[in-house]
């Protein structure tokens, strides 16, 4: 990792009967751990990485947007086994934060004690070195300018999931759902790339075969991703070919367009750079994802986006920003911050 790997005491493992526990595994085939007395825990993320470990609780140092630092009791997971796509991180982070919406997130503990309201909210750049914040609590919500969508409630998950009426590749409608007239959409910052349930896809994919008319062909050769473009001139960024493609959009709220609400995905968010150079198609096929029939936007498709997930007032909100440090004229007291996000 990034620093020198956490080695809890003993007396840091929650036990298998705390009530966070029972949260944490009512959804997890692995239950009761009868030898060690302790909380285990399994997750699998939409790219298809996993962590093994156990539940710690341990204290927690912020520091307060007014300069103050406060100490925290807190419950975490710490990973002993990981597999996929996040094997290939570890030498450059320390982990990954919970934020989700289930009781041992860490915006839920904090709220629970009264520190912030449950609110989490980041801003990725677009920058190629990357950068951006994330903060907890309403501190950083701007008062006006957001685009608000309400969340969908369901049982069987904590993801932030709302509902969406249509796809858009330009001006064409793509297919989403042959049996349903909504569909679900996951923000998820957690994943690199961007799924769309199998119809969807394979209607953009049909779609990006304009661009071989262009002067883009394919370079089945490429293994960075499953579908990867060539150019007859050197690429250094998404913006030497945006031009080839058009803007992606999730429409929200109305089946009638000026009334609809809008998520707009431009070539910047959902295309990259191979290392031999060449652009690729960064919304893979989401067929085996989540439960097949969910769009999941990764964090590709979130830059240069404010994302808010008000669990207060359940709604998830986003606008466009330059992913800069936010203004002071928004701080307020017990609100916590971080100058980069993962």
């Amino acid at each position: 990792g990034a620093h020198v790997p956490y080695k809890p005491a003993r007396s840091n493992i929650v036990p298998s009967m705390d009530s966070l526990c029972l949260e944490v595994q009512k959804n997890q085939r692995n239950g009761y751990d009868e030898i060690f007395q302790q909380c285990d825990y399994e997750i699998q993320y939409a790219d298809h990485s996993s962590s093994l470990g156990v539940l710690i609780r341990d204290d927690l140092h912020l520091m307060t947007t007014n300069g103050s630092k406060t100490k925290v009791n807190f419950v975490f997971g710490c990973g002993y086994d990981q597999e996929g796509l996040l094997l290939n991180t570890l030498a450059k982070t320390d982990g990954i934060i919970g934020l989700g919406r289930a009781k041992v997130s860490l915006p839920y503990q904090l709220a629970s004690k009264g520190l912030i309201k449950n609110m989490v909210g980041h801003c990725l750049s677009n920058d190629a070195v990357g950068g951006g914040y994330m903060f907890l609590g309403d501190d950083f919500v701007p008062y006006w300018g957001m685009t608000w969508v309400p969340m969908a409630y369901t049982h069987t998950t904590d993801l932030y999931q709302t509902e969406i009426l249509g796809i858009n590749y330009g001006n064409r409608l793509l297919s989403f759902d042959g049996h349903s007239k909504v569909g679900k959409v996951v923000f998820d910052s957690g994943s690199s790339y961007t799924y769309f349930p199998k119809e969807a896809y394979s209607d953009l994919v049909a779609s990006l075969n304009e661009v071989s008319g262009m002067g883009l062909i394919h370079d089945d050769s490429d293994p960075t991703l499953p579908i990867c473009w060539q150019a007859n001139f050197p690429i250094k960024s998404v913006k030497d070919v945006k031009d080839f493609f058009k803007t992606v959009t999730l429409r929200f709220g109305s089946k009638w367009w000026i009334l609809s609400t809008l998520f707009q995905i431009p070539p910047e968010g959902y295309l990259i750079i191979s290392n031999k150079g060449n652009v690729c198609l960064a919304i893979l096929d989401g067929s085996n994802v989540n439960d097949g029939s969910s769009i999941i936007l990764g964090d590709v498709s979130l830059r240069g986006h404010l994302v808010v997930y008000d669990n207060v007032n359940q709604r998830i909100g986003w606008e466009r920003a330059d992913c800069g440090m936010p203004s002071r004229r928004f701080r307020k007291i017990h609100d916590f911050s971080t100058d980069s996000m993962l």
